[in-house]
């Protein structure tokens, strides 16, 4: 019985969360590369995540887990940067190997480190300090009509559902911060540019991946909050409270940056 009710709260939670995705992306699919990038920047795979761990997993382990994350999500502004770099000059295959391929190196160099809070606030603040410019150098054309095929939206809701199960599932088991690591994985990104290069090419796709290095930074921010507020406000409030940041912050750069496009 205790093994049926895991697997059923598991299955709620896959589908919760992939649900949250796919309306993400569609949202992403209606409106250009910086509203689009802005809402798959927002915690919308790994918030589900975390609120799943927290429920299982004490305040400690989730702030633990959060400033992991805050360290690789500085592997994933650079997985967004070389694909950026990248998609003018080399093949679809090459782009996203090449791009999943610096995320690894990162992550795994990265692990072997001992952070703390100021040098992972800090290696975002160089990373995306570093990426905001040549992104937003890079020609940014409009959006083509995206002509969607039916496997489409289970390709994607496969892939959030399967990071879920990794996250909930193995947490005991990996501790917080490869919990950390886990939950923080480019999923989004990936989905993201697995469904749109090859139906609006390279160029555009690029286009919506180099807005979102901005919104990485504010996803940093929000991470950087959980860390240090979930322990002395307790998991649900830290949540709440990072999520509001990542939505102040996301609406700022749209404020900001959409006069320009």
């Amino acid at each position: 019985m205790a093994h049926l009710s895991f697997a059923l709260a598991l299955a709620v939670k896959m589908a919760i969360t992939a649900g949250l995705v796919v309306a993400a992306a569609a949202i992403a699919e209606r409106t250009g590369p910086l509203l689009g990038a802005l809402v798959a920047t927002l915690p919308i795979s790994a918030g589900p995540a975390y609120v799943f761990v927290s429920l299982d997993h004490g305040s400690a382990f989730v702030a633990a887990s959060a400033l992991a994350s805050l360290v690789m999500n500085a592997a994933t502004t650079l997985l967004a940067l070389t694909y950026v770099l990248l998609a003018p000059r080399r093949g679809r295959g090459v782009r996203l190997s090449a791009a999943l391929g610096v995320w690894l190196v990162s992550a795994l160099l990265l692990r072997t480190l001992p952070w703390t809070l100021g040098g992972a606030v800090a290696l975002n603040g160089v990373v995306v300090a570093f990426g905001v410019p040549i992104s937003r150098a890079l020609p940014h054309p409009p959006m083509p009509p995206l002509v969607r095929r039916r496997y489409d939206v289970p390709a994607r809701a496969g892939l959030v559902a399967t990071l879920v199960a990794l996250v909930v599932g193995l947490s005991a088991e990996l501790g917080p911060v490869l919990t950390g690591v886990l939950a923080v994985f480019p999923i989004v990104l990936t989905s993201l540019i697995l469904i749109f290069e090859p139906r609006i090419g390279a160029r555009p796709t690029a286009a919506l991946i180099a807005q979102a290095i901005p919104g990485l930074g504010g996803f940093a921010v929000a991470l950087a909050v959980l860390h240090g507020a979930a322990v002395p406000l307790g998991a649900p409030a830290a949540l709440v409270l990072a999520l509001a940041v990542s939505l102040s912050f996301n609406v700022a750069l749209w404020i900001a940056l959409r006069p320009r496009l």
